[in-house]
């Protein structure tokens, strides 16, 4: 779509140039950005043009650039030991993108536009990253991806602020995942997305896709059916939309929640009968 209110493009290759004036937008990918109108964005402010690196590997874990793509994400090489790895190319499915999107749409913009389905969220969320965050003051401030989106469309960027980064621990990283996803039709928008993460010192569950916002629940230990339904029972806050309904949300959600429990309950038993072994 055209952007008939934007006026001017504009490619800092410093930090020093990137601030934004009233009315600019930071550009990444634009795979969103140019989907619909923009009301009240006269400019737009390139960000590939910093050179940030797609992926860093640092003494804690991994560190992606908001402005790495999705393809550019599907290419990298895990370590070994990486056993959540798998999770990155089952969310990047999730978005049901071509590979012409893939190679423009970026880690960042999927994470800052803040939509329920936005299945790159919930991969950060579910590894437990960290969003580097430029201030425009110079600094930068770091918050958990989790409470970087609040809402539909809506984040905890203040005016002027970019993110810069994610940082994934390697923690994280070594640890098993679970993916359950469905939609109302075949290749619909995600309605509903459970994840979860699990190792030896316990169990995440992550809700995307049918909530306003990702809903982060942890156990220190792999936790009964009962115990993870009672929770999502009593959770009140589903999205509603056209691609589904807030009871369908909920109900499917809490299915797939205990199907990700079995399946670490089953994972850590086989775990235990290996080492017995």
């Amino acid at each position: 779509m055209d952007l008939v209110t934007v006026r001017t493009l504009r490619t800092p290759s410093h930090r020093d140039d990137l601030a934004l004036a009233a009315g600019e937008q930071p550009l990444a990918g634009g795979t969103w950005l140019y989907s619909e109108e923009q009301p009240g964005t006269t400019g737009l402010v390139d960000l590939t043009g910093l050179g940030w690196p797609d992926a860093e590997h640092t003494p804690e874990g991994l560190r992606l650039g908001a402005t790495c793509t999705i393809a550019a994400l599907l290419r990298l090489d895990p370590e070994p030991g990486w056993r959540a790895w798998p999770l990155v190319e089952r969310c990047a499915n999730a978005l049901l993108a071509s590979f012409k999107v893939w190679n423009a749409a970026t880690v960042g913009g999927n994470v800052a536009t803040a939509l329920p389905a936005g299945a790159i969220t919930a991969l950060l969320v579910t590894l437990d990253a960290t969003a580097v965050v430029w201030t425009p003051d110079g600094g930068d401030r770091r918050l958990p991806v989790a409470d970087l989106v609040t809402g539909v469309r809506a984040t905890a960027l203040a005016s002027g602020e970019v993110v810069r980064a994610f940082d994934v621990p390697e923690s994280a990283l070594r640890s098993t995942t679970g993916y359950r996803r469905v939609s109302l039709s075949p290749h619909g928008r995600t309605g509903a997305l459970v994840t979860a993460r699990w190792d030896a010192d316990g169990f995440v569950l992550v809700v995307t896709g049918g909530t306003p916002r990702p809903v982060v629940l942890r156990w220190d230990a792999v936790p009964t059916a009962a115990e993870v339904d009672t929770v999502l029972a009593a959770h009140d806050d589903w999205y509603d939309d056209p691609h589904g309904s807030p009871d369908w949300r909920r109900a499917v959600s809490r299915r797939f929640a205990a199907e990700l429990v079995a399946e670490a309950g089953g994972s850590g038993r086989a775990a235990a009968e290996g080492d017995a072994r």
